[in-house]
């Protein structure tokens, strides 16, 4: 089913991550976080390809050590394709490092490495190297006399703290860099973003942070993100959950495309199945996702279960079943195939790989 709603972005400068443009005209770059330890480069190598595989645009990997950069380097040489963010704290060394072992771009607090003169240092490395900053602000870890000031964390509080982080940066006469306001809060962290929206024009990534496991974080990531992507402010996303980082890059794909803004994969369109299914749905819907998930082309795939909404829903998408006895097959909005409920996941995946195929066809001939 078509959407007349078109989101109007907020207008951002753009730079650029590895191979992926954040801001400007750019789509919204999904993000992840590999969750391995970092010196376990094989390990971390393995995660990032499968982010990669599920979609992920930009990978961030976390540098604690100088021993972790040294890792850092042999993982970008073997992941050199995909643009690699590395996370810094405290040490200012190991962003230093890490730029010099290939990282695409440095995500720093600017308060917390040490003085003005680490921090010119690392800028003056980003800079010599070309690659961006990310200021990452969260409210679990506000500067203090915020904290006093404010009594407990905020929206003022999180934009004063980015704003501080922003000075500094811009003291050196570097821009180049995209801005993160983090909580666990979903309307603080709203309110945070729509408030420093107006201020600057760098991109920003968004993000709520400890959203929480698998389901409940999904939920508050999907209300906040998709509260802001609404507005049409966000550049990129990084969906934060205590899960697989593969389901996160999986959830930030499945917000973009409900909200029109990028199309990657099959979109199952399902319904919840009731005592009027002509065929089991869930499980159904639970194989198809299974056999197609490698697939990165996009195409709109109804399954429903009973003549009520099916005929509806089938004819809007590409291909689409509405169940009967047996169950109608619309392909192209028309009904053109009949198929048993033993047999109907099968005639589905034949159909929609026989459509990629001849689109794939169509495009290169």
């Amino acid at each position: 089913m078509k959407s007349h709603h078109q989101i109007q972005r907020r207008k951002s400068r753009p730079i650029r991550v590895g191979r992926v443009t954040v801001g400007g005209d750019a789509p919204v770059a999904v993000q992840t976080m590999t969750n391995t330890d970092t010196e376990d480069v094989a390990a971390t190598v393995a995660q990032i390809q499968s982010a990669v595989k599920a979609g992920a645009d930009i990978v961030r990997v976390s540098v604690p050590t100088l021993k972790a950069a040294e890792a850092f380097g042999k993982i970008k040489k073997q992941v050199g394709y995909v643009p690699l963010v590395a996370d810094i704290h405290f040490n200012y060394k190991c962003g230093l490092a890490a730029a010099e072992a290939g990282a695409d771009c440095l995500r720093i607090n600017p308060g917390n490495i040490g003085g003005d003169r680490k921090v010119a240092e690392v800028i003056a490395c980003a800079r010599h190297h070309g690659i961006p900053i990310r200021i990452g602000v969260n409210a679990g870890s506000l500067e203090a006399d915020l904290q006093e000031k404010y009594g407990e964390p905020n929206s003022d509080a999180l934009v004063e703290s980015a704003m501080r982080h922003i000075e500094i940066l811009q003291k050196h006469s570097f821009d180049d860099f995209k801005v993160s306001l983090k909580a666990s809060e979903v309307f603080m962290t709203v309110e945070a973003y729509r408030k420093l929206a107006k201020m600057i024009d760098q991109p920003l990534h968004l993000g709520i942070t400890e959203a929480g496991g698998l389901r409940a974080g999904a939920v508050k990531s999907a209300i906040g993100l998709g509260m802001l992507l609404a507005d049409g402010i966000g550049d990129t996303i990084r969906v934060s959950l205590a899960a697989d980082p593969i389901e996160e890059v999986k959830v930030g794909w499945d917000m973009l495309k409900s909200l029109h803004l990028r199309n990657r994969g099959i979109n199952l369109v399902a319904c919840p199945s009731c005592s009027r299914q002509n065929f089991d749905v869930i499980k159904a819907v639970a194989e198809l996702e299974r056999r197609f998930d490698e697939i990165d082309e996009p195409l709109d795939l109804a399954v429903i279960g009973c003549v009520v909404n099916g005929p509806g829903e089938a004819r809007e998408a590409a291909i689409g079943v509405a169940g009967g006895r047996p169950n109608s097959i619309y392909v192209d909005g028309k009904i053109q195939h009949k198929a048993h409920n033993d047999e109907l996941v099968d005639v589905l995946e034949k159909l929609v790989r026989e459509k990629l195929v001849a689109r794939k066809a169509a495009k290169t001939s």
